[in-house]
């Protein structure tokens, strides 16, 4: 046979952004040998008539580092074409760890990540299988995935692995530093993406302390940052802080000739109308020649949550205390009225604050007594009733032991202020969490979802274009020069899908998590084949291959140089 698998029929979109044309794909070996004419037999033939067949979409935001342990299918990334995903993002990861600190490593990620400890611990046990980080990417492909991945090594569990407790408390010492350095010279050479570090005021461990990684000195950050610079390759991840955000990111790309890319630059982030000032800036540094790109969302900052754990409102003062009390305790306090006119007050409309009038576009996620109440408006249920919003979601809370579940559009949900972040040349579509938040949001299924509503639906750009930023763009700005791209004698990283009907489904929870523990779901519309290095992995929205298998994943290190624009 001349290919091991052909694609006849197809539309091509080769993911640089150029119109598309009618041609056929050999793959043989796991590369392309034959693209747009591809004469001879195949061991498979795949039918593309009518389809789109484009590069394997790249999402550079997930956190599969610990699902991958107990996952090498990595659900639900794949469903949506997803064939290269980026873990260790925003400075936190599994790796490296010391025996003693891998408890605190999971109560950490379900606090920040909002990752189950019971299906972490599950999932991983107690006895992992590494602890230096070049240990760990042994154990991942030693594993093996379906798709391929790349990390970064995060910020967090190296300083608690050289700081240990005092990792929480204060900033380290020169030889800390530099033994943080030593650390992050060994991940690059084991093949690290890059380091990513994690500033977000949101961000804190289990006990109430701020993650590691904020209490970092600027120059300890410079030193991490240069240790990665000094390996030749390597970009720089951070969620960004009050203290660590515009002009300290200039500083390091810079001085270090190292491209960047911050979380998250979205609607709302800082008042109305706020992400044009940060669009503007962004600009100004590229056209300064500094590779600095801000990662932009498609999809709402979604919060799904019960009453029993009020993570949104945690930024209230109101709410601070509450978070440590025990439910019956809650309770008491949720039935007290002088709480809830407080409560009113704080996120009536008009408030200035993120969470102001957030009763108006919340939905009911979950009630298991009233499951015809479930995505409706609770401003709606209430009005139906005659009741104030805020007392209703209390009492169904109270009523339900906290069973009740509400999902609310936090940032990123003003649609035209969204188009204008999906557009602009300087920012990447990103954001998926994949791996992270299980129970609260669902966002892996970002791809289809940006091809279906904004690409399709919404006309923001030619179906040519959607792929591009999903594709090229993304796999160029992490150094991966051999994917989200189709050519002869590259990868065979493929999608085939239909662009009528391409979308995400909406979502849907189930307990498939280990300890049998919930997440919520979305399944992908019009993808009809997913290919990951010459192997077919779906095919009709069913898995190909099993976990049983030797599977097609490869592990990535990036070769990220500064790229002037």
């Amino acid at each position: 046979m001349e290919f091991d698998l052909k694609i006849v029929g197809g539309t091509i979109v080769d993911g640089s952004g150029n119109e598309g044309y009618r041609g056929d794909a050999g793959i043989r070996d796991g590369k392309i040998i034959a693209l747009g004419e591809a004469k001879g037999e195949a061991t498979k033939t795949i039918d593309a008539g009518g389809l789109m067949v484009c590069p394997g979409f790249v999402d550079i935001h997930t956190h599969y580092d610990a699902q991958v342990l107990w996952d090498k299918m990595l659900t639900i990334s794949p469903w949506h074409g997803v064939t290269t995903a980026v873990m260790g993002n925003c400075g936190f990861g599994v790796a490296p760890v010391r025996p003693a600190d891998r408890v605190l490593i999971m109560k950490t990620l379900e606090k920040v990540e909002g990752m189950s400890y019971e299906t972490l611990e599950a999932g991983l046990g107690l006895d992992w299988p590494f602890e230096s980080f070049p240990e760990y990417l042994n154990a991942v492909t030693g594993s093996g995935s379906v798709i391929n991945l790349a990390s970064y090594i995060g910020h967090t569990p190296l300083r608690l692995y050289v700081m240990g407790d005092d990792a929480m408390e204060r900033e380290a010492t020169g030889g800390e530093v530099e033994a943080m350095a030593a650390i992050v010279r060994e991940a690059m050479a084991a093949g690290a993406i890059g380091f990513s570090t994690g500033h977000a005021a949101t961000q804190n461990a289990y006990d109430g302390r701020p993650v590691p990684s904020r209490l970092a000195a600027f120059s300890e950050i410079d030193a991490l940052v240069g240790a990665m610079a000094a390996s030749g390759r390597g970009i720089l991840q951070c969620s960004i802080g009050k203290n660590f955000f515009h002009d300290e990111l200039t500083d390091l790309a810079r001085r270090h000739n190292v491209p960047v890319t911050w979380t998250a630059l979205v609607s709302g982030m800082s008042g109305p109308g706020s992400h044009q000032k940060h669009l503007d800036l962004t600009a100004q540094q590229r056209a300064e020649g500094l590779n600095i790109v801000p990662q932009v969302a498609c999809r709402p900052v979604m919060f799904d949550f019960n009453f029993g754990d009020p993570f949104p409102f945690e930024m209230l003062p109101l709410f601070r205390e509450i978070m440590t009390l025990d439910g019956d305790a809650k309770k008491a306090v949720y039935n007290d009225d002088s709480f809830r006119d407080k409560f009113k007050a704080k996120t009536a409309p008009g408030v200035k604050m993120l969470l102001a009038d957030w009763v108006g576009r919340t939905r009911v996620s979950m009630l298991p007594s009233a499951p015809e109440l479930e995505e409706v408006l609770l401003s709606d249920i209430a009005a139906q009733r005659g009741e104030d919003a805020i007392d209703l979601a209390l009492e169904l809370s109270i009523a339900s032991d906290f069973a009740a579940r509400f999902r609310l559009p936090f940032l990123n949900y003003d649609l035209h202020e969204v188009g204008e972040l999906l557009v602009d040349d300087n920012t990447v579509v990103s954001l998926s969490d994949a791996g992270a938040h299980a129970s609260q949001l669902c966002d892996a299924c970002y791809s289809t979802d940006f091809l279906g509503h904004w690409v399709r639906d919404e006309g923001m750009m030619e179906m040519e274009q959607g792929v591009h930023e999903l594709t090229q763009k993304p796999a160029d700005l992490m150094g991966l020069k051999d994917r989200g791209r189709l050519a002869q004698g590259l990868p065979a990283d493929v999608v085939i899908f239909d662009p009528a009907t391409v979308n995400a489904s909406g979502l849907s929870r189930v307990y498939d998590q280990p300890a049998g523990q919930d997440r919520l779901i979305s399944q992908a519309l019009g993808i009809e084949a997913v290919i990951v290095n010459g192997a077919l992995i779906r095919e009709s929205g069913h898995d190909t291959v099993n976990v049983d298998q030797s599977l097609p994943g490869e592990f990535l290190r990036g070769d990220s140089r500064v790229q002037r624009p």
